[in-house]
């Protein structure tokens, strides 16, 4: 059994092309570039049995040879895909596992756990990925990495879609040499980190799948686990939920790829705050710099997105004819559409790209290196971290929430700062500890949480309304049809319809609040 360690990233063609003229390549190449296609079917049973147990099963013909592979198992952290293969050369385009009964090495066992003979007995092609390949053996900083240049397509029996991909295959090296490397091509071209190889994107085309927000899937934590094995699964869980939106975010109307992309900072600050805790770091500390500023620029998007839905759309469709709301939606459209305009440019593609790089850099850096984390972590084992991280999270919030008697703009700020990080630090942990309180912990904080953010989605409103009360384009275009007036009717109608049930909430708000107190701290025995 062989273990493949390969970065993938997904690029346009004439990016391909562009790259394949630059001198960056000529100065590391160790071996002239060979091209050859590269043919691969892929097998399944009808229920699609090897894909549900995440394996996968090709015949790949590549010049005169016929090669047999089964992969699986393995994982995926920004782009970087590590996966177990077992390979034998057969002598044409069928599936042949003669080699089960003529051997008994490791290999056959292999196969035969992985593959049983009653699995064999159902497999049928599914797909194939037809492609001219590219490769060339680079030395990159004493590392060996086979950079292969992919273009081609993947096809079902009733439909294709265009595949075109660098790979970089560690030969020998560390991984992190890998995403150096990619770090210097994206100076020179763009490219996305490809989290979904191209037998996923095969079956993906074979169910007809279509891509949606994706939410977070808490990593699996075991008391086992020393505290810095807890914290890397953390963060490459939050980095792979925000790089599983950021595609969507990029190109799709549906305002919850971002949502997404900004619950999964808003977790990764937490954890970083906890990697802080035990150890600082000079790398770790700009890192988490950054991911604040981009929180903040993501957040103005956001808040467009709510304000439009929730305050602007709901009051034009009560009142269809009223020009005011009209201008009012229409200054807000404009405004969010600027906003997602940066987000989408290429400069800030490539500045997102360029952050997931660097933090698998620093992922496979010094920072983690298991000597240096022993000398900081020694006098705290992981559970004894996190129940002093939980306990001190949940005391801070407890005061803060205790005199809640009015709607003061920076406690109720504060509140739900708070309130955000202990429950993202309670649902990181919550596995370690019994289920049943976790679960009532974490829907009574939910709660509290819940009653915050629409509080805050009154004050920012407010704020949005000042600013597009202010707004010169606005006030020209409604003057030009129906006066001034128009435009102070549309804000005062506004504040009025965000307003009205403010007292309410803060009422809401203590009662959550008491509610939740009643808790018990599921970290306590």
């Amino acid at each position: 059994m062989a273990v493949e360690t390969e970065l993938k990233l997904r690029i346009a063609p004439e990016q391909l092309a562009r790259l394949r003229r630059h001198a960056l390549l000529k100065s590391c190449s160790v071996s002239r570039p060979v091209t050859r296609r590269i043919y691969n079917i892929y097998y399944d049973t009808p229920k699609l049995d090897l894909h549900s147990s995440e394996m996968a099963l090709r015949l790949r013909h590549a010049g005169r040879q016929w090669l047999q592979t089964l992969k699986g198992g393995g994982s995926v952290q920004a782009g970087l895909h590590q996966r177990n293969e077992w390979e034998v050369p057969v002598s044409s385009a069928k599936l042949d596992f003669s080699f089960l009964t003529e051997e008994t090495g490791p290999q056959a066992a292999e196969w035969e756990e992985h593959l049983p003979q009653a699995l064999r007995k159902k497999l049928q092609p599914v797909f194939v990925t037809d492609f001219s390949r590219t490769s060339r053996m680079l030395l990159w900083h004493g590392a060996q990495i086979e950079l292969c240049m992919d273009h081609g397509e993947i096809s079902t029996e009733h439909r294709s879609i265009p595949v075109c991909e660098l790979e970089l295959e560690l030969k020998s090296g560390d991984p992190r040499q890998l995403f150096e490397l990619a770090q210097a091509i994206l100076e020179i071209v763009p490219f996305e980190l490809e989290a979904v190889s191209k037998a996923e994107q095969g079956y993906r085309l074979l169910s007809g799948y279509v891509g949606h927000p994706v939410k977070s899937v808490a990593p699996e934590l075991s008391r086992t686990n020393t505290l810095d094995d807890m914290l890397k699964k953390l963060i490459w869980s939050c980095l792979q939920h925000f790089q599983n939106n950021l595609s969507g975010a990029m190109g799709s109307d549906d305002a919850e790829y971002l949502h997404q992309m900004r619950v999964a900072l808003r977790r990764l600050r937490v954890v970083l705050r906890m990697a802080e805790k035990v150890r600082a770091g000079k790398q770790l500390a700009m890192l988490s710099k950054d991911v604040s500023a981009l929180c903040v620029a993501l957040g103005r998007i956001r808040e467009w997105d709510v304000f439009i839905a929730q305050t602007v759309q709901p009051m034009c469709k009560r009142m269809p004819g009223h020009a005011g709301l009209q201008a009012l939606l229409a200054a807000s459209e404009r405004q969010r559409a600027a906003c997602y305009a940066a987000l989408r440019s290429e400069a800030k593609a490539r500045e997102l790209q360029r952050l997931l790089l660097r933090f698998a850099i620093w992922m496979n850096g010094a920072y983690w290196l298991h000597a240096g984390w022993q000398h900081a972590a020694a006098a705290q084992p992981a559970h004894e971290f996190v129940n002093r991280r939980l306990q001190k999270l949940a005391e801070r919030f407890a005061r803060s929430g205790q005199h809640l008697n009015t709607f003061d703009a920076a406690q109720l700020h504060a509140l739900r700062i708070l309130a955000k990080k202990l429950r993202y630090s309670a649902e990181f942990f919550a596995a370690l500890y019994d289920k049943r309180k976790a679960k009532a912990f974490l829907a009574a904080l939910g709660k509290v949480q819940e009653v915050l953010g629409q509080i805050n989605d009154v004050a920012v409103a407010h704020r949005l309304l000042d600013g597009l009360a202010a707004d010169a384009a606005l006030a020209a275009n409604a003057l030009s049809a129906h006066g001034e007036t128009v435009v102070l009717e549309a804000v005062t109608l506004s504040r009025g319809w965000i307003a009205h049930d403010l007292s309410h909430q803060l009422s809401v708000l203590r009662k959550t609040i008491q509610r939740f107190n009643r808790q018990a701290a599921f970290w306590e025995k």
